[in-house]
């Protein structure tokens, strides 16, 4: 292992010389930092000239200054912006976490939406609700992202602000709305017509009831879980996760779920205290979340069981579940606060920039306001990512399918879930494994139109700024960072290859 890891090391690291040697040549070739002085109709213009060629080195051969910069890199000096005179490394720090903030949340949503999207499509292959999904799909990849962005500012920023301050009932789009979703839950689960009929009607009976108790009850100016509803989620992804990961019939498996679900409501209750009385941060957040990880290993490991390790897994979920739930709650706490906020002007869905200028506000309101800026720019990507990941998934799942180990385990007893969630979509899984932590990298570097529509100064943008003005600095720092972090996707896709499949190994 350790000598497989040094190996792909070594490789990439010479990658990288290679690619930055050939990268610096070609844009020393194509970039005129001088351009601007030599159409100047400046008097002075000539000194300006052998200004900037002294500032920039530009009387010493491309090699000379590519040796310069090397040497600048490795000691972790990234140059200077010089139009602006901003250091590269203040700009990098910004940038990469902005464009990671975008790009991870967009990422985890379209994944999970895909894979599972992607597999009750595969499982109800041509049937209405497989050709919805297919149509829909094709439909969100060929959009084109600038597009898709212009009109998520126009009907869900501008529209939904407009409407937060004049709440009103639409009854068409409540069971228009209503309609779409029980019809999206009986293809997908359902089969047979008189079970679809019952799954559609208690769908749509659910969510006309919640829809009009969040528009008639004034919810969206105070919107909040509290403890009913963590209760409820907490018992629902109790079963949930059992019926998937061990089936209903291991009881302990449910029990140990359902202590889970009993302690983070509890929690839930103590954490309000905890929230008002110590300053929270991002540390204090990921503590929480281990603890909450650690006490769920110790109720599944007690529970036991035939099978410990699927009690712990299943306790871990729910935990994990039900902390996000806390968080949210938590989050959702501040909303009257930031509505009222007089740089908010209860116009609360941003279109432009990472945050709100002059807010103010304590721990949570800052992460509110990290939502709403958020939001825009995660759905945009979001719904273009989720239609390949489900096509992909798709594909892969029914290749699976139709394999003769499938069928040796069907003919064996094996019941369905076990067939689906132990034996196939694991396998099914392999494709995504090389292709999400390429598209991550990708996204992060390349994410341009999107952190422009939305103003977002991120990595994609500062490339294309920096290319536009002739700074090879941060141009080459981005070549050199994206280089790196696409190879290290492919190292973990290798590894993630290996998890998903023993007949993998690194020795292979």
């Amino acid at each position: 292992m350790l000598r497989f890891i040094a190996r792909r090391l070594a490789i990439a690291l010479g990658l990288l010389l290679v690619l930055s040697v050939v990268i610096y040549a070609l844009l020393d070739i194509a970039m005129d930092p001088l351009e601007d002085l030599r159409t100047s109709p400046a008097l002075n213009r000539d000194e300006l000239i052998a200004i900037r060629v002294a500032q920039l080195n530009l009387d010493l051969p491309w090699y000379q200054r590519y040796w310069m910069w090397l040497t600048n890199f490795v000691r972790g000096d990234f140059g200077m912006a010089w139009r602006t005179g901003q250091s590269v490394n203040d700009m990098l720090g910004g940038a990469a976490l902005t464009s990671i903030q975008l790009v991870f949340a967009a990422t985890v949503i379209a994944l999970i939406l895909g894979v599972v999207v992607g597999l009750l499509s595969a499982l109800r292959q041509y049937t209405t609700f497989d050709y919805a999904i297919t149509f829909v799909s094709f439909v969100l990849y060929a959009l084109p992202i600038f597009w898709v962005a212009v009109l998520l500012k126009q009907y869900l920023a501008i529209g939904v602000n407009d409407y937060l301050n004049n709440p009103t009932m639409n009854w068409v789009a409540v069971i228009a709305v209503s309609v779409i979703a029980a019809l999206f839950w009986a293809g997908a689960i359902g089969v047979g017509i008189r079970r679809q009929a019952l799954i559609f009607g208690c769908a749509f009976v659910i969510t006309f009831g919640s829809l009009v108790y969040i528009l008639l009850s004034g919810w969206l100016l105070n919107p909040q879980i509290g403890l009913v509803g963590m209760a409820i989620i907490g018992l629902a992804a109790a079963y949930a996760v059992t019926v998937i990961f061990s089936g209903i019939n291991n009881k302990r498996a449910l029990y140990s779920a359902l202590t889970t679900a009993v302690a983070g409501v509890g929690i839930y209750i103590g954490l309000q205290w905890l929230f008002v009385y110590v300053p929270m941060n991002e540390v204090w957040l990921f503590g929480l979340l281990l603890v909450a990880i650690v006490v769920a290993l110790v109720i599944g490991w007690a529970w036991g069981g035939p099978d410990r390790a699927v009690s712990m897994r299943g306790a871990v979920v729910v935990a994990v579940i039900m902390s996000v739930a806390v968080y949210v709650d938590r989050v959702l706490q501040g909303w009257p606060l930031y509505m009222n906020a007089s740089a908010i002007n209860r116009r609360p869905i941003a279109t432009i920039g990472a945050e709100t200028p002059g807010l103010g506000g304590d721990f949570w309101i800052s992460q509110l306001d990290k939502w709403t800026h958020l939001l825009l720019p995660t759905i945009a990507l979001v719904m273009i990512s989720f239609a390949g990941y489900t096509r992909y998934q798709r594909g892969s799942m029914l290749e699976v399918m139709n394999q003769d180990y499938i069928r040796t385990a069907r003919a064996k007893g094996l019941s369905e879930r076990l067939v689906i969630v132990r034996h196939a979509l694991r396998n099914a899984l392999l494709p995504l494994a090389s292709i999400v932590p390429v598209d991550f990298i990708t996204m992060i570097g390349g994410a341009v139109i999107t952190e422009t529509i939305f103003n977002w100064a991120g990595m994609g943008r500062m490339f294309v700024t920096s290319l536009a003005g002739s700074e090879i600095d941060p141009v080459m720092v981005y070549i050199m960072i994206t280089g790196a972090l696409a190879m290290i996707a492919n190292l973990v896709a290798d590894f993630l290859y290996g998890i998903l499949d023993p007949r993998i190994r690194v020795n292979a």
